[in-house]
C-alpha cells in the first residue's frame, strides 16, 4: 500500500518538475442577479377634482379594486354603458356626506376621496338592486389588506341616479380617472 502511495507522490513531483500543471477544479462565483429596475411611475396626475360627462346609461353592477406597482385601483362596473361616456366626479373631501340626508359616513385614512358615478346601484326601470352596497358599510367583496395606498372603502348612497363611495387613502396623493367601455377607473398613486 505504501509503495502505491509513494508512486503517486513521485508521479506528481515528476509532473511538477517537468512543468506540467495539475489543474485544480475551477471555482466560479455565483452569478450576480441584478435587481429589477424600479418601475417608471406616471407623474403629473395631480390631486384636484376630476369629472366627466353624464350620460344616464344604466346601473352599477360591481365595484372592485386592484394593486399595481405604482398605484392602487378602484373600478366601477356599469355594463349597460357600452362604449358611451359614464358621468363621474372624484375629489378629496374633509368628510363624506351622504346624498339626501347629509349624514357623515365615517371613512378611515389620512385623506378621503369621494367618488360619484352616474349609475345607481339599482335598475332604474324596476328598482331591483344591481349592487348590494349598504350605507356606511364596507364595499361588498372588497378587501384592502396589503394595499399601499387604500385604507378604507365605504358605500355612502345611491341617490337620484348617482352612486357615492368614500375611499380612505394613506395621504393626499395624486390620482387619475379614466373610462373604458362599461367602467370608470380611478387610480391613486403610491407617491407624489
Amino acid at each position: 500500500m505504501r509503495a502505491k502511495r509513494y508512486g503517486l507522490v513521485l508521479a506528481a513531483l515528476v509532473m511538477a518538475c517537468a512543468g506540467v500543471a495539475v489543474a485544480a477544479p475551477a471555482v466560479t462565483a455565483a452569478p450576480t442577479v441584478a435587481a429589477a429596475p424600479a418601475p417608471a411611475c406616471p407623474t403629473g396626475w395631480g390631486s384636484l377634482p376630476k369629472s366627466g360627462t353624464d350620460a344616464d346609461l344604466g346601473a352599477l353592477t360591481g365595484v372592485r379594486t386592484g394593486r399595481h406597482d405604482c398605484y392602487d385601483r378602484v373600478v366601477f362596473d356599469v355594463p349597460t354603458a357600452g362604449t358611451d361616456a359614464i358621468g363621474y366626479t372624484v375629489q378629496y373631501v374633509d368628510a363624506v356626506r351622504q346624498d339626501g340626508s347629509g349624514r357623515v359616513i365615517p371613512v378611515s385614512g389620512g385623506a378621503i376621496i369621494e367618488l360619484r358615478v352616474a349609475a345607481p346601484s339599482y335598475d332604474p326601470e324596476t328598482g331591483a338592486t344591481t349592487y348590494p352596497g349598504r350605507a356606511g358599510r364596507t364595499l361588498p367583496g372588497v378587501d384592502l389588506t396589503g394595499y399601499r395606498t387604500f385604507r378604507d372603502a365605504k358605500f355612502a348612497s345611491s341617490f337620484e341616479g348617482d352612486t357615492q363611495v368614500g375611499l380612505g387613502v394613506r395621504a393626499r396623493l395624486p390620482f387619475r380617472v379614466f373610462q373604458l367601455p362599461d367602467r370608470v377607473v380611478v387610480d391613486v398613486a403610491h407617491t407624489w
